[in-house]
């Protein structure tokens, strides 16, 4: 150690002789050398720092040409914008301001910068790019401007409905019905329904007028389903799509809890479908059921309406789907009725088929619908039939009924209505949510407990222009 020290402060005694040869050579007097040496070092620290300066200003000149911007987001919307920096010039590289945003910043070795996330603030922000050039000078920063527009589901309120009004409707409902597996131990099809309050009717603190019905009879094994979807412009369509669900489940579950006849006629006709008069038994029962189940409804709505002398019966205009299935050892039979729109499909992924159980009842005009509650629905027998569907299919993956609050948005056209590929897309989406905006998936499978809380979680999906009660229930 001592060593050292002694040949440190040999070098600087060497150095100190050079420097006053230096002096003595160049005519610096002893009187002026002080002087001389202040001067020499003050000028060339003042140039030091100038051309350091320089070599920084040179630096923060070429970041600025860059020409980095950062574009508009939206709130909750996932974004990204890349850009590359002179790592070779700079280093300490961060972006002031993008932690509070809800943003991450990140530059690798190679100046590869990435600005990504989901902003959670909306307004006009200026992030800090700060970074050092020559050690030495102070960190250089350059001011990026960014704006995140609201997200558009943060705009709309969400305004309880009044429980004192005339037919409170909950802004939302869900269920879900176990069927326990058979005395083989085979499971069994599972139903779970979901009804939420369209943001255009919470926005203005008005009432669900969707509604939906479900039943499993035990003893029979069979299965009913009802959705309807009260007219937005009728005061009191909430209660008619309550009614007519209501209804039809009460009456069906009255016919099928033990109806020998007409599972022999279903058996009969299973065995000879070609026989005509085995047919037309068949169809018999099911005009029994559905049509007259229809009917009821019709005439029920018609009832409260006549209870109410404030109002008429179009006050109370609903659409109505309903479904009756039982599965048999050949296979699966569902009878359906449908007026109105929305959409009543039997999905099978396996063998990639998708089969309306009906159409969507269009009016005279387009943009209109048919209603239940319409005198001239059960005008013409003919017509009436048309609205009635009868099938027998080996198995499927899910028989959907929903309203066109889930149709529209999900389908778009009639056309599409009838497209596997697109019910096979909606089933998708089904099971697996729609993560950018944070939906979660439904899981349908056997004895999920969860399903009805997790398709009501489904319904909050975010589709443009698309603001209507959502209601729809599921045999899967």
């Amino acid at each position: 150690m001592a060593t050292r020290r002694n040949q440190s402060v040999a070098r600087l005694n060497e150095s100190a002789r050079a420097l006053e040869m230096a002096m003595r050579e160049a005519g610096v007097t002893a009187a002026d050398k002080d002087a001389f040496l202040n001067w020499s070092i003050g000028s060339l620290w003042h140039k030091f720092k100038e051309e350091r300066m320089n070599q920084r200003i040179l630096i923060e000149n070429e970041v600025r040409g860059l020409g980095i911007h950062f574009p508009n987001g939206t709130v909750k919307k996932e974004y990204h914008k890349s850009f590359k920096l002179p790592v070779d010039k700079i280093s300490e590289v961060e972006l002031l301001g993008a932690e509070e945003l809800g943003l991450t910043f990140t530059i690798d070795d190679n100046g590869e910068c990435t600005l990504s996330g989901k902003p959670n603030k909306a307004g006009d922000f200026t992030l800090r790019l700060q970074y050092n050039t020559v050690e030495g000078e102070p960190a250089s920063e350059l001011a990026i401007p960014v704006a995140f527009n609201p997200n558009p589901r943060d705009l709309w309120k969400n305004i309880p409905t009044d429980k004192d009004i005339p037919y409170y409707k909950p802004d939302s409902e869900n269920v879900y019905i176990k069927v326990d597996a058979g005395a083989d131990g085979s499971p069994k099809k599972d139903m779970v329904a979901a009804s939420q309050r369209g943001r255009s009717h919470a926005q203005e603190g008005k009432a669900r007028d969707d509604h939906y019905s479900l039943f499993h009879c035990d003893n029979s094994d069979w299965y009913i389903m009802a959705v309807a979807d009260g007219a937005g412009s009728a005061k009191y369509s909430r209660k008619g799509s309550e009614v007519a669900c209501n209804t039809v489940i009460e009456h069906c579950k009255t016919l099928l809890l033990d109806n020998p006849d007409f599972e022999s006629s279903i058996r009969e006709y299973e065995a000879d479908r070609n026989n005509k008069d085995k047919r037309t038994e068949v169809t018999r029962h099911v005009i029994d059921i559905i049509y007259t189940g229809a009917k009821k409804a019709h005439d029920a709505v018609k009832k409260v309406a006549e209870a109410n002398e404030e109002s008429k019966l179009k006050d109370f205009a609903t659409t109505l789907m309903f479904a009756v299935c039982k599965k048999y050892e050949f296979g699966w039979f569902i009878a359906s009725f449908w007026v109105g729109d929305g959409a009543m499909c039997l999905f099978d992924a396996e063998n990639k088929t998708a089969k309306l159980l009906g159409t969507p009842d269009e009016g005279e005009f387009s943009g209109q619908t048919r209603f239940l509650t319409m005198p001239e629905i059960f005008r013409d027998p003919e017509v009436v039939a048309k609205r009635l569907r009868m099938a027998i299919v080996p198995d499927f993956t899910a028989l959907f009924l929903m309203s066109d609050g889930i149709s529209d948005p999900m389908f778009e056209t009639d056309k599409n209505l009838n497209d596997y590929a697109k019910w096979e897309e909606f089933y998708n989406n089904l099971k697996t949510g729609f993560p950018d905006d944070e939906i979660g998936g439904v899981d349908l499978t056997d004895d999920n407990e969860d399903a009805s809380h997790q398709l009501l979680g489904w319904l909050d999906f975010w589709s443009p222009g698309n603001h209507d009660d959502r209601t729809i229930a599921i045999l899967y």
